[in-house]
């Protein structure tokens, strides 16, 4: 018995129904409608093997649309993704299921990334394009030659950052990523005609997209959109006409099938309607076997990738190895420990953002898999050395991306350029703006991948551009994030350990902020142990009877010493810690914390941003000295008198702490 495209389809259609029903919670009218389309993509056109869902070459499918999420568990079920089972259907959007309310990136389990935020899992699609090319220009078509499909909302491409991603990608000319828009016309306040009235094909083919419309419900137009944009030499964008909650006799069409249950006499109806006389959660035994098969086509076509792996050129396996089995954390600590030698030797002053440029030169002749880009800022973030290569569509084998002004995208794409395959991508720009990075960069930390954020211009040192960009409340934000390591280095010395603390973090994020202004070497000695590593060490003691302890962080640890100075000068004895990352510091044991911080002491931090995040370290009697105020537009130091941030000042205050 031959089973056709739309039985198929139901089955995607009624475990999605069912989910939602089962939960009292979900979308299901998304994954009624879009059904179709995603059942011809599978069976037809789409690599890749549920036995090994980490196959480097497999096409990525992106759900965008992340509120439809039973659309894609349906299909990880169906044709036999192992880390999900008919039992997690059963318990979709309850504690611990891998069936969530939105899909969350699991490694290896078939979600490829954590979607959910509208426009996310779109601008991560055009990083995994951007590295699928990267890797195509590496090791040749005939070894990667992957496409990445999304299927995106109206809601998707509402949000602001579908206009920065989709741009970038028709810039790039990402022929390989192919978007199914579901054109279904309705939103959870009714009708999309409440607040959009664009021209989309206007507005794709503006961006250098090709643009097909079909009826997502007809499988041959389906079918020829795909084959069409398989051909093309740009990326594509399939309109695909659909019905919301498609065989409900009430509810389809409707926003009331968008984001609710349809309820038990609906869903009854719906079976009615489609001819699906199966009780919930119950899959033919003919209709499950046909969608196996078309999983079990996928050991076959990487089986057939490995032969032709092996019978490429020595040159081509041997790099391919290189880059996907080579651990560089013992080269890495080694050239690290040369660097921090050769620059202990004449400790030039120099601000942290041109100590980074220094360390992403040096990196660039170890790392084949780091990729760097900046949001327009190159210059002035220093995150292009000299010996960066331009990734463009002339050149997809460079390191260095040039995002333009689009953080938002950039951050988003980052998070796909590191979910593609073992390359760790890093992007700059002015910390002010780590704000318009925060959606992307909170998905990074949720999903526990290793992406370097370069944020330079991190305080009001960075003086005449004045209090719009001079960031306050900035670092709390960041600190606020779980799973993100906030670095700020105060010298060359900190900035490469810094670096090689974010390189070896495999399990998230991090954030390196940099000063504009230039800041003295303040290290000791070049240890050949990373310091930063403990997120806070002490860093100068001007005798052990101190009962005074100033903590600061990244510029101000100079800042500390020079206060330390004033103080020693009045006979008080003290020590400075240096305290490049809180999240590092607060993973220490208690007696290392105790012994950087003593109880018995007077605890002062200093940094020039608010100060709440410091509170967690000092007790009522201590002092976090900081900016509870935007910033000026004046010369930085002049800005840093203004608001009492110098030696002299700080020092008259802990002296009459002191005297209290």
């Amino acid at each position: 018995m031959k089973i056709k495209v739309n039985q198929l389809a139901n089955a995607i259609r009624f475990l999605s129904i069912d989910a939602v029903q089962k939960a009292n919670s979900g979308h299901p009218g998304m994954p009624m409608g879009m059904a179709d389309v995603v059942t011809v993509l599978f069976k037809f056109h789409l690599r890749f093997n549920p036995k090994n869902p980490s196959w480097v070459n497999r096409d990525r499918f992106i759900l965008s649309a992340g509120h439809g999420s039973m659309l894609l568990y349906s299909l990880l079920y169906l044709t036999g993704y192992e880390k999900v089972k008919l039992a997690d259907i059963k318990n979709f959007r309850q504690l611990n299921s891998i069936c969530a309310g939105h899909p969350e990136y699991i490694n290896n389990s078939g979600i490829e990334t954590t979607t959910g935020p509208l426009g996310q899992g779109l601008a991560n699609a055009v990083g995994m394009a951007i590295a699928s090319e990267n890797y195509k220009k590496k090791f040749g078509s005939k070894i990667i030659n992957n496409k990445t499909y999304v299927l995106a909302s109206d809601g998707d491409l509402m949000e602001g950052i579908s206009h920065e991603s989709m741009s970038l990608a028709g810039h790039l000319k990402l022929k390989n990523l192919i978007v199914f828009f579901d054109n279904n016309k309705i939103s959870i306040d009714g009708s999309t005609s409440l607040s959009v009235s664009d021209d989309y094909k206007k507005r794709f083919e503006s961006y250098g997209w090709s643009f097909i419309e079909i009826n997502g419900h007809k499988e041959k137009q389906i079918n020829e959109a795909i084959k069409k944009a398989h051909k093309s030499n740009k990326p594509t964008i399939i309109s695909c006409k659909t019905i919301i909650g498609y065989g409900s006799p009430n509810k389809s069409g409707k926003s009331s099938s968008h984001g609710s249950p349809l309820g038990d006499e609906e869903v009854d109806l719906v079976r009615k309607k489609l001819k699906w006389s199966y009780p919930p959660f119950n899959i033919p035994e003919e209709i499950l076997s046909e969608w196996r098969q078309i999983g079990e086509k996928g050991e076959t076509l990487e089986k057939n990738w490995l032969n032709e792996l092996n019978k490429s050129k020595k040159e081509i396996k041997e790099n391919f190895n290189y880059i996907n089995n080579t651990i560089f954390r013992d080269k890495l600590n080694d050239l690290i420990v040369s660097e921090k030698e050769k620059y202990f030797r004449d400790k030039a002053p120099m601000a942290t953002r041109q100590c980074s440029m220094k360390v992403i030169e040096t990196l660039n002749g170890l790392l084949p898999n780091l990729i760097g880009g900046s949001a327009d800022l190159s210059g002035s973030n220093n995150t292009k050395a000299s010996n960066s290569v331009i990734l463009n569509s002339k050149n997809y084998g460079g390191n260095y991306i040039h995002f333009g002004v689009r953080e938002h995208g950039m951050a988003a794409v980052m998070n796909g350029i590191a979910l593609y395959h073992n390359l760790i991508p890093f992007g700059g720009t002015f910390l002010i703006f780590s704000d318009y990075c925060k959606p992307s960069i909170r998905l990074s930390a949720l999903m526990g991948i290793r992406v370097i954020y370069i944020f330079s211009h991190d305080s009001i040192g960075l003086g005449e551009d004045g209090p719009t960009h001079q960031p306050i409340e900035q670092l709390a934000g960041l600190r606020a994030i779980p799973n993100l390591n906030v670095f700020r280095p105060a010298d060359m010395n900190e900035t490469l350990e810094c670096w090689e603390a974010s390189l070896n973090n495999e399990k998230g994020p991090s954030a390196i902020i940099l000063s504009r202004q230039k800041l003295n070497y303040v290290s000791k000695l070049p240890n050949e142990k990373n310091k930063c590593l403990k997120g806070a060490y002490e860093i100068n003691i001007t005798s052990h009877d101190h009962k005074v302890t100033i903590v600061a962080s990244g510029s101000e640890v100079d800042l500390a010493l020079a206060t330390q100075e004033l103080l020693k000068e009045a006979n008080v004895e003290s020590k400075v810690v240096s305290m490049p990352c809180q999240e590092l510091f607060d993973q220490q044991d208690e007696e290392y914390k105790n012994k950087i911080l003593e109880n018995d002491n007077l605890i002062v931090s200093i940094e020039a941003g608010v100060i709440n995040c410091w509170y967690k370290y000092l007790k009522k009697s201590d002092l976090a000295i900081g900016i509870n105020e935007f910033g000026k537009s004046a010369p930085f130091k002049e800005v840093y008198e203004e608001m009492n941030l110098t030696s002299n000042k700080i020092a008259s205050i802990i002296q009459n702490k002191l005297r209290k």
